[in-house]
């Protein structure tokens, strides 16, 4: 018997072309039937509206406030006061003839004008489509006239990035308004096209209090959600008010149940793009329970000097940003001195042993918490009790690093657009947990589907299959596109396109990407994603992309160094030149080879899994060149038509022939 799961439905058989499917599973906490949403919940918006009554006067957003360039204290708006605000607004853009089941736009980074025009839509069952900051302005007029968006709430500095592209976005877009100030000249260019312009300050006092708000029901649409995807277009996720609420409160029965609810005393720092759903549910549920959202100042250089001055409690992270801290905490232990080194090993190896045995974070090592690790915890402001990680696997190294000396839970969970963020999540103190993405939300059902032509049985001993799933926080369907929701859902069971394998305590373990799969020539399957994972673990590398395909006997790569350490092996060596000229020098080329060959021998890659040529890249892989997505997943067939030349000289090298 699984302990954190339940068997609720046997396995299938293979037939008329279907591929076999495992039994289907649901959380502990969910054994008798998935949770279910109280009645007096019809839209996100009584949540807010249920916490503006419990606690008018608790802070609700706070920003830093700016004195002659410099970031002072955390400035903070009540309940009351968002409320109030957010009636105008919501009154304001009804007046402009936005009617319940319209679209509106939200384009910006994180800040309270964003929450606030989430808020008013949500409570005039206006459906709201975050615009992406981050997929450039040609993506930004296709999501306006897909959705069909009638008015646009838009952050200062992104106003001449929407008026570029004005003149294609008209048949529906009438209204624009400023997260901020607009200039005379921006009303006037939107004006000839027709469009009314307004700064925030006018918009607001254009609503008033009074306005009747429309009844709402959990089958209306919330958001349109625009997913970057690797390939094509981007596709609008439509997410009910029903999945969306059940999301919020599926996390909420978790913590009840495992760990420790939000509460009106909780901080949460608001950095990850709201335009992603991960941000947004986490946000709402701080919302629901009342606690205080506090937002960066959007620039990467102040974040850590953010977190300190905020002091937060609750922290949500990537890992990417999780690695970050990782190599910067290391890189000061490395720096400390051998005494300083020992203690801190010392003090790893006690508290790692301790949770292995099952002691819970604060029982794991009281005293070394506050002697060694306590210096960490305050690189966070010194308050995070609940540590989440999604978007992307966490590497097992830095979890447990991260679970070891940050004192505080960390979760991580696995979840799409599709399912309304998080569908599966760590459970909080289950150590063993650690290397997995836990077990099924309390809304979701879950089952294995074998994928043969990769070799995958999810009928085996170690389950193994395309992750489906199936519940009540499953998105509603593709926005306009009949036909891409029929290839993913299926049978009433959504086909996530990852790969995972059952773990013997019923947790889910991501092992591969049911896309990212190719074949080398001799026939040998490559699962490029777990390579590159491994890749990266090789201090020299800040990304790398792995290419092959089944005309080739052997892999290739394109790789971004760290350039700290590129400068290091030229200072050693004697080399001179600046860091591009390093990235096309030879020998460092082949000292990366090795390297990176030596990481792969030491996680033991197989022969064919090994790289036989490198090539160096000085700049980073960005959105600017469509080669990586917002969430920074590589965009591979981007990445083959940027590189193309690049990669066949390395074959031509590689076999010692000429390109």
């Amino acid at each position: 018997m699984w302990d954190y799961t339940v068997k609720v439905e046997e396995e299938r058989a293979a037939d008329n072309g279907k591929p076999s499917a495992g039994p289907v599973y649901r959380c502990i906490y969910a054994k008798d039937a998935l949770m279910e949403i109280p009645p007096r919940f019809q839209s996100p918006w009584d949540f807010f509206s249920e916490s503006v009554k419990r606690n008018p006067k608790n802070p609700m957003l706070g920003r830093r406030q700016i004195t002659d360039g410099k970031a002072g204290p955390y400035a903070w708006l009540t309940y009351h006061e968002v409320y109030d605000t957010t009636l105008k607004i919501g009154s304001a853009i009804r007046s402009r003839g936005v009617n319940p089941g319209d679209r509106c736009g939200i384009y910006g980074a994180n800040c309270p004008e964003w929450i606030i025009a989430m808020e008013a839509c949500n409570g005039h069952a206006i459906t709201y489509v975050p615009l992406y900051d981050t997929l450039g302005a040609n993506a930004v007029e296709y999501i306006i006239n897909h959705a069909e968006v009638s008015i646009a709430f838009v952050q200062e500095s992104k106003l001449p990035a929407i008026l570029t592209c004005l003149s294609k976005c008209t048949s529906h877009l009438k209204t624009i308004v400023s997260f901020g100030k607009i200039s005379d000249k921006q009303k006037e260019a939107a004006e000839e096209l027709g469009v009314a312009c307004f700064s925030w300050a006018e918009f607001a006092s254009m609503g008033n209090l009074d306005s009747d708000l429309p009844p709402k029901q959990k089958t209306n649409t919330c958001t349109i959600m625009y997913t970057s995807g690797t390939t094509g277009e981007p596709k609008g996720v439509i997410l009910n008010n029903g999945a969306f609420m059940a999301e919020v409160l599926s996390m909420d029965q978790l913590l009840l149940e495992t760990d420790k609810q939000g509460t009106e005393e909780d901080v949460y720092f608001s950095f990850l793009p709201l335009a992603h759903i991960f941000d947004q549910i986490i946000e709402t549920y701080c919302v629901y329970r009342g606690s205080s959202i506090g937002f960066w100042q959007g620039d990467i250089r102040y974040l850590i000097e953010d977190l300190v001055v905020l002091k937060p409690t609750i922290f949500c992270g990537v890992p990417r940003v999780y690695d970050r801290i990782y190599t910067g905490i290391m890189d000061k232990v490395s720096a400390g001195g051998s005494l300083r080194k020992a203690l801190f090993q010392y003090a790893y190896n006690y508290k790692l042993r301790n949770l292995e045995k099952g002691l819970k974070q604060e029982e794991a090592s009281p005293l070394l918490d506050k002697l060694v690790f306590d210096k960490i915890k305050q690189g966070f402001g010194g308050r995070v009790r609940l540590m989440l990680s999604g978007a992307a696997p966490l590497p097992k190294h830095i979890e447990e690093f991260l679970r070891v000396t940050c004192c505080c839970v960390l979760s991580q969970g696995y979840g799409l657009t599709e399912s309304c963020g998080g569908c599966f999540t760590s459970i909080a103190n289950v150590f063993p947990m650690i290397g997995t993405v836990g077990v099924p939300m309390t809304t979701i059902e879950a089952r294995l589907e074998s994928v043969p032509e990769m070799g995958y049985d999810a009928l085996s001993r170690v389950p193994r299959g395309e992750i489906c799933l199936r519940g009540t926080t499953l998105f509603s369907g593709y926005h306009k596109r009949q036909e891409l929701t029929e290839d993913v859902v299926v049978d009433g069971w959504f086909h996530t396109g990852d790969i995972g394998e059952w773990q013997p305590n019923g947790a889910m373990k991501i092992i591969d990407r049911k896309k990212n799969i190719f074949k080398l020539s001799q026939g040998e399957y490559v699962a490029v994603e777990s390579i590159e994972s491994t890749y990266t673990r090789c201090s020299l590398v800040t990304s790398i992309w792995v290419y092959g395909n089944s005309f080739e006997s052997f892999l290739v790569a394109v790789v971004v160094p760290e350039r700290k350490a590129l400068e290091d092996w030229a200072a050693n060596n004697e080399v001179k030149g600046d860091f591009k000229s390093l990235c096309s020098n030879l020998k460092a080329r082949k000292y990366f080879l090795d390297e990176l060959n030596g990481t792969a021998k030491r996680y033991n890659l197989r022969g064919f899994e090994m790289l036989k040529a490198v090539h160096l890249e000085p700049i980073p892989f960005d959105i600017d060149r469509d080669l990586i997505t917002p969430t920074f997943k590589l965009k591979r067939p981007q990445l083959l038509n940027y590189y193309k030349d690049c990669i066949d000289k390395l074959y031509s090298e590689a076999k010692g022939t000429k390109a």
